[in-house]
């Protein structure tokens, strides 16, 4: 039983000091860190939807406009 809780000590006491050198740790992402990375996935995003924007402008967009407005000008005859 002496050797159960001495494992169960060691144990808590192990997890205690993981803890206590995990939040001493001086490791942390800077402010700049993240202000490059969100500057990076605003840009990336802004070029993915301008390029989007212009290929469905330019080829799709056109054609499924003209085939609307055959569709409304359907005269029935």
């Amino acid at each position: 039983m002496k050797k159960l809780f001495n494992k169960i000590r060691n144990r808590a006491n192990t997890a205690i000091t993981t803890v206590k050198m995990v939040a001493a740790s001086k490791k942390a992402e800077g402010y700049v860190d993240s202000g490059v990375k969100i500057l990076i996935a605003v840009v990336i995003g802004a070029l993915l939807l301008a390029g989007l924007y212009a290929l469905f402008n330019t080829t799709i967009m056109p054609t499924v406009a003209s085939k609307v407005q055959s569709l409304f000008n359907y005269n029935g005859g």
